[in-house]
């Protein structure tokens, strides 16, 4: 029992000692900065996780900003204020297309880039108060619904759950909110009865706990008609069984949708060898913020999806390609998407030498995106 004892002492020490050399081989500086979803979401949470995990390890300070929407998140990333956001489809994939409020002239489309991105066992839903009756999506018919200003993620997201069911926003009481925190504690409060989140968010713990109770209506997957309808406005969408949220477990799964969230990201011009080093830490210190808040596990290396919507920076795939994780399919993959954003950039340079009244640029810039995405063989989606 004794050699036992001293060989696990052994692995222990070892372990210790490789993961302390490890961390001395990523350089970071003192204090990094990230933009976040809003206090109390899953993504914060997981955030400050991470910042502890960088801290114990590394003695790098994590400073995590909450954004209330895909705007605020990234106009600190934009300006350089922050080096990475970990945000969702909004700011990345929507932020890439230049759609909704990205469409907006001091917008336009935005060279975004993936370091990580978190593939969880949680879905990306619509949670329901559980008190007026809510068995179905379709149930949704005539209840107040959250639209949070400034978050077409979020929006789209709902719109899309709508649709599922063979509804839309006319079908519902559109509740207009400033943020996805407001729009939570507003269904808490009885100012509102569904709301788009993570089912391991924060706020939707606290629902959970409240006298309104939450219900997580299903995404049956073999509903292929629900799906089509879904994916045709959300097509970043893909059927998941979540076993980690509010209400649920491995003993009672929920049958709905997800996609990545959060999903850490820079812009193309961020320093390779720090966008390099992020993802190294990310990925190297996993064990030590592993279990540390709901539903963080997706960050894990073996996670990981190389064939999303959004392309990945070059110093992330620097990392990757030394693990031996980066393919030719992956990087084919990539240039693809580069394509894409490149094609999106033209279109977008061309739309702003028209002379176009302000109240006719949204129409012009719709038509001109879609028309640049089809002859260049993509699927405009929006």
């Amino acid at each position: 029992m004794r050699l036992h004892v001293y060989a696990a002492s052994i692995a222990a020490a070892c372990a210790m000692a490789l993961g302390s050399a490890s961390a001395q081989d990523i350089k970071l500086p003192g204090q990094i900065a990230w933009t976040a979803y809003d206090t109390g979401s899953a993504g914060y949470n997981q955030a400050v996780a991470i910042g502890g995990a960088l801290k114990n390890e590394l003695g790098v300070d994590l400073r995590v900003l909450p954004g209330k929407n895909d705007v605020s998140r990234n106009e600190p990333l934009r300006q350089g204020r922050v080096q990475f956001s970990a945000t969702g489809v909004g700011a990345s994939f929507m932020a890439q297309e230049g759609v909704f409020e990205f469409g907006e002239k001091r917008w336009g489309p935005q060279a975004i880039r993936v370091l990580l991105a978190n593939n969880g066992n949680i879905n990306l839903a619509v949670g329901v108060a559980g008190d007026i009756g809510v068995k179905t999506y379709a149930d949704l018919k005539g209840k107040r619904v959250a639209w949070v200003r400034g978050a077409p993620a979020l929006n789209v997201n709902v719109t899309a759950y709508l649709a599922f069911a063979g509804l839309t926003w006319d079908d519902v009481i559109k509740v207009e909110f400033g943020g996805f925190g407001d729009s939570w504690n507003a269904i808490i409060n009885g100012q509102a009865d569904a709301a788009f989140a993570a089912t391991n968010s924060g706020k939707v713990y606290e629902l959970e706990a409240s006298p309104r109770g939450i219900v997580w209506p299903p995404l049956p997957h073999e509903d292929t008609e629900g799906w089509a309808r879904m994916r045709a406005i959300a097509p970043f969408f893909q059927p998941n069984m979540a076993t980690v949220g509010a209400g649920m477990s491995k003993e009672n799964p929920y049958e709905g949708g997800a996609y990545p969230y959060p999903v850490l990201t820079a812009y193309e011009s961020q320093d390779g060898d720090l966008a390099y080093n992020m993802t190294k830490a990310m990925v190297e210190l996993f064990p030590q913020y592993d279990g540390k808040a709901p539903g963080i596990g997706g960050w894990a290396l073996e996670r990981q999806n190389f064939k999303w919507a959004v392309p990945y920076h070059d110093g992330a795939i620097r990392y990757f390609k030394e693990k031996g994780v980066w393919n030719d399919e992956a990087q084919a993959h990539n240039d693809r998407l580069l394509e894409r954003q490149r094609v999106l950039a033209q279109a977008w340079q061309e739309a702003l030498t028209l002379d176009v009244a302000d109240d006719k640029w949204e129409e012009t810039w719709v038509q001109k995106r879609r028309m640049a995405l089809e002859a260049a063989g993509f699927d405009p989606v929006f």
